[in-house]
């Protein structure tokens, strides 16, 4: 390969020999294209006619007053199909049709990527297969609705976990075995070379709005900017823009699940050591004999043992602080939003805004906190309202 996507001693390659040439065709279409005017002006026209960009960002005025600062999202949460998962969807898709591909699969945790890659099959006329673990088809019970209505194939993962883990084993060995007319849409920044810079890539335009539309509505940059991780696209969708602004704080939000001390959360890089997952070496959860934990969150798209590499990379070289929060909190958040500002977020976007509302107590009132609302929380309303409901918050 022309490059084996190092992030320093993060990232990597590490797959089955059936599985390199397969790869390699991938990271050689993305260098092909990712700067080709024809290319660009058909990602940025489906982007804009077909997804919504530019998506806004949003004062939260309530938020702000009551928390001592200018509380503002960014809202991924407005872009058609409903998440940030759109943008990187529509870049692969466009890869694969000048591949010559003629089927798209996919892994999916929380359904908004399963959702996303259904929506660009019927929009480009690609039959779409979607691995998506038990427990995740059902908590997600209306995004696998969704993808079956574009007309995907959901197929249920009863391995291991029953998780987002398990979906991406399944989908890896079904590409080996049907690479010559399949693309694998890989759904977040982690995995192997090239998965973790291609994402990134197409998911780059998050930060890059933000920066310019706080510039141009406050003429300054965010103090703080908030963004929850689990694979961690949307974080490094939202970070890049701002790595070289060193006095813009960035701030990472895995999930802690029932507690960080406990067995039972998802926090890779708070509480994992480098080990290698899914082709990429990178900060995962791991026993003492090297062996993968699983993971836990009430957020199926944080439900991730591992995390991409380039985030391990920005945890060792202090650029971007990494905090956990835990079911309980996150889910405070989740409420607080609705309630207070007419807002349902995902629970995943719900940990950022938990690890958001702790940072505003040490920045002054015209001081910018921005989160990244990476998704719309519809697809969480069943497993929110039982939680909700069992702890006695509603």
């Amino acid at each position: 390969m022309k490059s084996l996507g190092q992030y320093g001693k993060y990232g990597g390659c590490y797959v089955s020999e059936l599985l390199v040439p397969v790869l390699t065709e991938v990271e050689e279409a993305f260098l092909k294209y990712k700067d080709d005017e024809e290319f660009k002006k058909e990602f940025s026209s489906l982007l804009s006619e077909f997804a919504g960009r530019q998506t806004p960002i949003t004062e939260l005025k309530k938020f702000s007053s009551e928390w001592g600062c200018k509380v503002v999202l960014k809202r991924e949460d407005l872009l058609h199909g409903g998440s940030h998962k759109t943008n990187n969807v529509i870049g692969q898709a466009l890869l694969a049709i000048r591949m010559g591909k003629k089927e798209l699969i996919a892994e999916t945790g929380a359904g908004q990527h399963g959702v996303a890659t259904a929506m660009a099959g019927a929009l480009f006329g690609l039959p779409v297969k979607i691995f998506m673990g038990t427990k995740d088809i059902e908590r997600q019970f209306l995004n696998v609705q969704r993808m079956k209505i574009f007309g995907a194939e959901v197929i249920s993962i009863e391995a291991g976990s029953k998780s987002l883990k398990d979906s991406i084993n399944e989908a890896l060995r079904y590409w080996t075995a049907n690479s010559k007319n399949t693309y694998y849409v890989f759904g977040t920044i982690a995995g192997p070379h090239p998965f973790p810079s291609l994402v990134a890539h197409f998911q780059q335009i998050i930060g890059e709005e933000a920066r310019e539309q706080c510039l141009k509505k406050y003429n300054k940059l965010p103090h703080t900017i908030c963004a929850c991780v689990g694979g961690g696209s949307n974080a490094i969708g939202t970070f890049r823009a701002f790595l070289n602004d060193k006095d813009v704080k960035l701030v990472g939000v895995e999930p802690a699940g029932e507690g960080i001390e406990t067995n039972k959360h998802g926090a890779a890089l708070c509480k994992g050591k480098p080990g290698a997952l899914h082709g990429s070496y990178s900060y995962c959860l791991q026993d003492k004999d090297g062996q993968i934990n699983e993971a836990h969150s009430i957020s199926a798209g944080l439900d991730y043992p591992g995390v991409g590499p380039e985030h391990s990379q920005l945890k060792d070289s202090g650029r971007v602080k990494y905090v956990a929060v835990t079911d309980d909190d996150a889910m405070d958040a989740f409420l607080l939003l609705t309630r207070k500002e007419g807002i349902i977020p995902a629970l995943e976007s719900s940990h950022a805004l938990s690890a958001a509302k702790e940072i505003a107590s040490s920045l002054n009132k015209e001081d910018i906190l921005l989160v990244t609302l990476s998704g719309r929380g519809d697809k969480d309303l069943g497993p929110a309202i039982k939680y909700l409901e069992q702890h006695g918050k509603i």
